[in-house]
């Protein structure tokens, strides 16, 4: 029994020891991980309804809007798609395969299917507010938005027209309307949008909040302040007013208003606002000579005798010296004509200078990685509008 057992160790440990090039061609096969098309193989899901043998499209379509209430998207998109392969043109399931899809974060296939929606029922006043909210509040790149407020304002005046003149809808798509303004930088236009909802809908705090972004990026520091303390008397809570009131304060120069009212959004708000990356002033004027230093040289040349400023915020009189003002939040400004074009005569020869704003640029990085790399990229964007590029042509090279 000894000898026998002997062996079967031997055998065990001659089989362990084996190479791995030795190895069986079966066992290289199941140990090889898939690669290719094979790589993306998921398994089926189960079936929306399990259990329901042929249920309707409309069953369907009912389902995963439940799906998505609960925060499932993902069991939201698979009964989406099964009331499709039913019914292709069923409006609910085009809608909820499309609002599936941007909760997923799948912007392309999103937006694919909004066209497809729009595409089977372009006059449906549901299929043109839904598609509206989803390019506005989940797409939300500058085409989806400018997309997004035509489809709201056509759909407004479609639910004005309705036999029921649903003027609760056309407030809300007004609001999407200004929404999609004030993330487009058009904020006069935004509060056109804005006081048409809230004369439907007067104390709605997300037209209440939108209206003051647009006030405040509109420089009208006093009224925006008023509308963000309008929105926390009906929601004590909200993150973003909190925020916003936080940079009035700092404006005026009330730092512990500031401080408290900025850190206290923070808290609330953890993923959204993230707190300031520390740096002092030396450290960051620092970081911005070594930025300066670090650019093309044809970048460097263009500076030449041009002075790169540290400020800490915006001087009102730079946002307002343009009509409609520089958003408070800008990360640099290029000051003077473009190279090229003679400095004004009261100027003199050095009208042309840059700055970079600390706080702001503190406020816009979640860490000094971060920051670091925002100096330069602002460095560049001020570059270019010394050389005359407009604000198109900067985004087109990826310095928005």
């Amino acid at each position: 029994m000894r000898t026998l057992a002997l062996a079967l160790a031997l055998l065990a440990a001659a089989c362990s020891s084996r190479r791995p090039e030795e190895s069986a061609p079966a066992e290289r096969s199941a140990a090889a991980p898939p690669t290719g098309q094979l790589a993306r193989v998921r398994p089926a899901p189960p079936p929306c309804l399990a259990g329901e043998p042929d249920p309707p499209a409309g069953e369907l379509a009912d389902r995963a809007a439940e799906e998505r209430e609960a925060g499932r998207p993902e069991r939201a998109l698979v009964c989406a798609e099964e009331a499709l392969e039913q019914a292709p043109r069923d409006r609910s399931a085009l809608l909820e395969r499309a609002l599936a899809l941007a909760d997923l974060d799948r912007g392309p296939e999103a937006r694919a299917a909004v066209d497809r929606a729009l595409a089977a029922r372009p006059d449906d006043l549901d299929t043109l507010s839904t598609a509206a909210e989803i390019y506005v509040t989940q797409l939300a790149d500058r085409d989806a938005l400018e997309a997004g407020r035509d489809l709201a304002l056509r759909a407004a005046a479609r639910a004005l027209r309705r036999k029921s003149n649903d003027r609760a809808l056309a407030a809300r798509l007004h609001l999407l309307a200004g929404m999609a303004e004030n993330d487009l930088g058009r904020n006069r236009d935004a509060l056109a949008h804005l006081d048409l909802a809230l004369r439907e809908r007067p104390g709605d705090v997300d037209a209440l909040y939108e209206r003051g972004v647009a006030l405040f990026e509109l420089c009208q520091f006093g009224e925006a302040r008023r509308a963000f303390e309008r929105v926390l008397r009906r929601s004590p809570e909200d993150a973003w007013s909190l925020h916003h009131l936080g940079l009035i304060a700092e404006r005026v120069g009330d730092e512990n208003r500031a401080r408290t009212l900025l850190a206290r959004a923070a808290r609330l708000a953890p993923r959204e606002i993230h707190p300031t990356v520390e740096m002092n002033r030396a450290a960051f004027e620092a970081e911005v000579k070594a930025a300066a230093k670090s650019l093309p040289e044809v970048d460097q040349r263009a500076l030449d005798g041009v002075p790169v400023e540290v400020a800490e915020i915006p001087a009102l009189s730079d946002l307002t010296a343009v009509d409609p003002p520089l958003s408070p939040s800008i990360l640099g400004l290029f000051r003077g004509p473009p190279l090229g074009e003679p400095c004004p005569p009261e100027e003199g020869p050095t009208c042309r200078s840059v700055a970079l704003y600390r706080r702001n640029l503190l406020r816009f990085a979640r860490d000094e990685a971060e920051l670091k790399e925002q100096v330069r990229v602002t460095l560049l964007h001020e570059v270019g509008h010394l050389r005359g590029e407009s604000d198109d042509k900067l985004r087109a090279r990826g310095l928005e």
